[in-house]
């Protein structure tokens, strides 16, 4: 408990030593990465942070629902983005972005879909390997009881972000050894 509430103090205090000036959008989720800017701005010895953008669990009337985060999301990483560009941090941060689930091909009954077994991650930064789509699309007439048939285990994307940028023992982290990709 100590050490929370040290850790809790250095924190507000590294957080009060700058402001960013960059436009961001309203929101929590946007204000979330505005605050891991000014962070980062700092030099707090932070090599980790880990912000979440809830509500994409739409089982139903998926479309606005996730048209409505989808925006949230791309509006807040942009000016994140053009955050760190101008205080010259792109080259050091990777953005890691991925769900804990993914979701059926097929729409249900109340317009939305339910839990599936693949989905996307992305990764931006300015350092990064390999740019754009690193596996092919989903074969729609490939799937497994309705779901999509993943082409990467997401334990190779971890094993590089691990290794290569956190200098972390994957195989401690992960219960064994993973063949990254080359992305970082």
């Amino acid at each position: 408990m100590i050490d929370t509430q040290a850790s809790a103090g250095y924190l507000h205090a590294q957080s009060r030593s700058f402001q960013s000036r960059t436009g961001y959008p309203q929101g929590r989720f946007a204000q979330k990465l505005k605050l891991v800017a000014e962070l980062l701005t700092t030099d707090a010895d932070i090599h980790l942070f880990y912000l979440t953008l809830s509500g994409f669990d739409t089982h139903a009337n998926q479309a606005f629902l996730q048209q409505r985060l989808l925006k949230q999301y791309a509006e807040g990483v942009a000016a994140f983005v053009e955050d760190l560009k101008k205080h010259r941090l792109l080259d050091d941060v990777v953005i890691l972005t991925f769900s804990e689930f993914g979701r059926r091909v097929e729409e249900n009954a109340s317009r939305g879909t339910d839990h599936g077994t693949a989905n996307n991650v992305f990764l931006l930064g300015g350092q990064l390997r390999r740019s754009g789509f690193i596996n092919p699309g989903p074969d729609l007439s490939r799937l497994d009881q309705g779901d999509l048939i993943y082409r990467i285990d997401f334990r190779r994307i971890y094993a590089d972000l691990l290794d290569r940028v956190l200098q972390a023992d994957t195989g401690q982290v992960l219960g064994r050894r993973f063949e990254g990709l080359g992305v970082v």
